[in-house]
């Protein structure tokens, strides 16, 4: 049935166009076996596909052109948007600038995150009425609830001032939704992943099912929306489960790896720092025709990243690798404050300098520093070996969440004071051969900044810290305005939704 065209009406299960949008009609669907609403979901293997259509995305994070790795790193004070020139991509361009407005906003930033709240909320609408185990219900239960939450938590950031949907839409009420409070989003989000925990497995039980969510990932995420919601003892409470004694084991398993670099090896999926990763694939022989529709399963953001028409003499000790397209380039500004960090070399690929030398080539884009983002560089061994095209099919995984970025966290929702603070934040800086400092929030500011370079976080930190003007403003940032991104046009044509304040 792949390509069958059915009106999504009639469809409850894979919902592809915005949840608001005025526009109707008829969409392409692919659905996983040949039932409709009317007897979906039948058994636990209907219900079984429908969770992982929610699943499916969180493919946002590094999939596809407009994914939010590179989408955020473009407008923070560390990287620029790159690309092959000043029109390379409309809105990673002008989040970088701060020229964006609503006709150059993604709209799929907005419609991807609904999508996966859609099939969340379809899901947990039917499964009371399927014939399946009490406990693997209660399982994709709550694995639907953390998803939707994870959806949500993407938008109010993103967005903040976004519906609040708990339900399917319908013919007779998608036009009538309005925007919610941010605090009833989190509140929900709250809820939802507080519900979700009590269900959700210590660990996964058998290596196939690598990638699903735990009890700890509902945790983590749990912990960080308290912490954006300035509630630092629920926050800290949450992350300490999840993070354990720190520079140890925790309950669930989670451990920082020795080596800073072995988190941006291909084959180390699934490894003892991770939480929540986002899972890719070179089997899926995604092609240019389906790119970005959220049927590819290749990692984006590899090639996104790689620079252009990249070459090196033979004989060389620079590194065989694949060309890309030269997108979220290093500021000198970052460079300047890693160059003497034990994560350097993990973190930024020197082309500038292996140039110079005479050691590599490459054609400088738009914005070129010479500076690129080392962790997700496209490799010659992550080269897809089927079909499809090669640029489109590359396998890293992305982590949405980490250990590092919990333990440091928490040692901000503790207030940056205190012993375990201090041991929390100690242990980032020991795997990496640093010593000890006193813990400080600034301490802690700039930790994040290097630990997590190059992973979509900086932006959103810098905001919640209320430092974005201080950092972004000679980019153009505007307070008040551009904490937010505007909402797509195509979003407020026919609704009651409004526009985000500066953006009119």
């Amino acid at each position: 049935m792949k390509g069958k065209v059915i009106n999504y009406l009639f469809i409850a299960a894979a919902m592809t166009v915005s949840l608001v949008s005025c526009e109707k009609g008829y969409i392409d669907i692919q659905p996983k076996g040949q039932f409709l609403s009317a007897n979906y979901y039948a058994d636990k293997d209907q219900a079984y596909g429908a969770l992982v259509g929610v699943y499916d995305l969180m493919r946002k994070n590094s999939g596809g052109f407009e994914n939010m790795i590179t989408m955020m790193n473009a407008g923070s004070d560390d990287q620029v948007a790159g690309g092959g020139g000043a029109t390379d991509g409309a809105g990673i361009q002008g989040f970088s600038n701060y020229t964006l407005n609503a006709i150059l906003m993604p709209g799929s930033f907005w419609s991807d995150h609904y999508q996966g709240i859609f099939r969340a909320n379809t899901l947990l609408a039917k499964i009371a009425n399927v014939n399946m185990d009490a406990t693997l219900k209660a399982r994709f239960t709550a694995e639907a609830k953390t998803l939707r939450a994870y959806y949500y938590f993407n938008l109010v950031r993103m967005f903040k001032n976004i519906p609040l949907l708990l339900d399917p839409l319908t013919a007779t009420n998608m036009y009538e939704v309005t925007q919610a409070a941010p605090a009833a989003v989190y509140t929900q989000m709250e809820k939802d992943l507080t519900e979700a925990i009590t269900a959700l497995p210590l660990t996964v039980p058998v290596a196939s099912e690598a990638g699903r969510l735990t009890k700890g990932a509902a945790q983590a995420l749990l912990g960080k929306i308290y912490l954006y919601e300035n509630k630092g003892a629920l926050a800290a409470a949450q992350l300490a489960e999840v993070n354990g004694t720190p520079g140890g084991t925790s309950q669930y398993g989670y451990r920082l790896l020795s080596n800073f670099s072995d988190l941006w090896v291909t084959s180390n999926k699934f490894n003892t720092e991770s939480i929540i990763e986002v899972c890719h694939s070179s089997a899926g022989n995604s092609d240019w025709g389906w790119w970005g529709s959220g049927s590819d399963e290749g990692n984006s953001v590899n090639v996104m990243v790689g620079p252009r028409s990249y070459s090196r003499p033979a004989g060389s000790p620079a590194p065989d690798l694949p060309s890309g397209w030269s997108f979220n380039v290093f500021t000198q500004d970052f460079y300047d404050a890693i160059k003497s960090d034990p994560r350097f070399g993990a973190t930024v690929f020197d082309l500038k300098a292996l140039q110079a030398a005479g050691q590599a080539d490459y054609i400088a884009g738009y914005q070129n520093s010479g500076y690129f983002l080392n962790k997700f560089l496209p490799r010659q061994s992550d080269v897809r070996t089927g079909g499809g095209a090669l640029e489109l099919n590359y396998k890293q995984d992305t982590y949405a969440i980490r250990l590092a970025d919990t333990y440091l966290l928490e040692a901000e929702a503790l207030g940056a004071t205190g012993a375990r603070a201090q041991a929390l934040f100690d242990a980032v800086r020991a795997r990496v051969g640093l010593p000890s400092i006193p813990v400080t929030l600034a301490g802690i500011k700039t930790e994040r900044r290097l630990e997590l370079a190059g992973e979509g976080h900086r932006f959103f930190d810098l905001v919640r810290w209320g430092d974005a003007a201080a950092k972004l403003g000679s980019r153009g940032f505007a307070a008040g305005k551009n904490e937010v991104f505007p909402i797509p046009y195509r979003e407020l044509q026919g609704t009651k939704l409004k526009q985000n304040p500066g953006y009119n």
